[in-house]
């Protein structure tokens, strides 16, 4: 029996009140606690491995109370709801302290619609409820070192050799793929053909012999990102996504995924929710700190950024939701303003750590948010995608 929304309430307060701390809603004060702010933070080792270890311990205990897949269909281990309840789990959520989600992004954002889009029966029963039980944890096998925004022009080879495939290439920039089981894999498997038709999709097991995981290490200082070698890798046919050469519309469903998860509302569910978006009251508490506060100028700027993050928070929560596109290049457009906002008003306090509370903090804010314009999607593409599918503007010119 569907649950009304104030039943599914009752119960996702009861549930968060048993397994987790209310968060401190006191008022922000400057000096106080940590001024950390990152979007791609720095971690030991150690560090990571133990945030993967939380985060995988609470999506289980949301998976046995039933909030790891709220909107799931109940054939593959989902509640069948619809997002509106989903979006009250969220919101209760926030108000509790739990596990940082955000290393499901690739897993519960991209993976995971992929296979249950275009997977086979095997895959779905293999992964779907895995993957949202936080019981295996996946990245992407897209971008390479040659193909750049032209992920078309990949040249990682896949060969049929009876019911398995031969991989050899070289992926890049694969999030987190030196802790994931699993990654979605595009391959060339015919190089006669035009190149969006040549393309297979694979769900490929990062354990398996021939693949090589080696960390990239960012201007951040983190090592998030890895580039995959592959070299002569085997996989069974089982693990194709889609038919033979009909990769490019598997990965387009991967796409739309990746860029709505990006803005929307949810980091625990796969999105960055407002992850790295800096908070209106830091800021100005900011400009007060350093005497700027009356600045004509910079209280415009204060201003504007607390415009575009009301306006980021509330397209998140659109029902029905914005087109991925416009809600990706919004996030990506307020966050790198406000990195650059932040910088101007700290000036080299920026960039020189002299140990002042609430000053060289931002510097991993202003390092990383750069890389929202570009992840899922560069900036200009995104704006074709507006014109086109949001304003029915003619395509660009090939």
């Amino acid at each position: 029996m569907t649950p009304t929304l104030a039943e599914f309430c009752d119960a996702a307060r009861a549930f968060l009140d048993a397994n987790a701390e209310r968060a401190f809603a006191g008022e922000f004060i400057w000096g106080i606690g940590s001024d950390e702010i990152t979007v791609y933070a720095e971690k030991s080792a150690a560090d990571e491995q133990a945030a993967v270890r939380a985060a995988q311990q609470w999506r289980a205990k949301m998976w046995e109370s039933g909030f790891g897949w709220i909107t799931g269909p109940l054939a593959y281990g989902g509640r069948g709801l619809d997002p509106e309840y989903e979006r009250i789990y969220l919101d209760l959520e926030a108000g509790y302290q739990v596990p940082s989600q955000t290393m499901f992004g690739s897993s519960l954002g991209v993976v995971a619609p992929t296979i249950l889009a275009h997977g086979s029966e095997w895959l779905k029963d293999q992964y779907l409820a895995r993957l949202h039980r936080g019981d295996v944890l996946a990245c992407q096998l897209l971008s390479e070192p040659e193909a750049g925004s032209d992920l078309a022009s990949l040249s990682t080879r896949a060969t049929a050799d009876g019911d398995e495939w031969v991989i050899n290439g070289q992926k890049v920039w694969s999030s987190r793929a030196h802790f994931s089981d699993i990654g979605l894999l595009l391959a060339r498997t015919d190089f006669e053909a035009p190149k969006h038709q040549g393309i297979t999709a694979f769900i490929y097991p990062l354990d398996t012999p021939g693949t090589d995981v080696r960390p990239l290490r960012q201007m951040t200082g983190g090592a998030e990102f890895n580039e995959v070698f592959f070299d002569g890798a085997r996989i069974s046919d089982r693990y194709r996504v889609g038919d033979v050469n009909a990769g490019w519309s598997v990965f387009r469903t991967s796409l739309q995924s990746e860029r709505a998860s990006i803005g929307s509302r949810g980091a625990g569910y796969g999105g960055s929710g407002l992850a790295g978006l800096a908070a209106p009251q830091k800021v100005v508490q900011l400009a007060q700190q350093f005497g700027l506060a009356d600045d004509p100028v910079v209280r415009q700027d204060l201003a504007r950024l607390y415009t575009g993050y009301r306006l980021v928070e509330w397209n998140a929560n659109r029902r029905p939701p914005l087109a991925p596109a416009a809600t990706k290049y919004g996030t990506a457009r307020h966050m790198n303003w406000a990195a650059s906002m932040i910088a101007r008003l700290l000036g080299p306090r920026i960039c020189a750590d002299t140990g002042e509370w609430g000053t060289y903090a931002w510097k991993q804010l202003l390092l990383g948010a750069c890389a929202i314009r570009i992840g899922g999607g560069t900036d200009e593409v995104m704006k074709n995608g507006v014109g086109e599918a949001v304003l029915g503007l003619p395509k660009e010119p090939r």
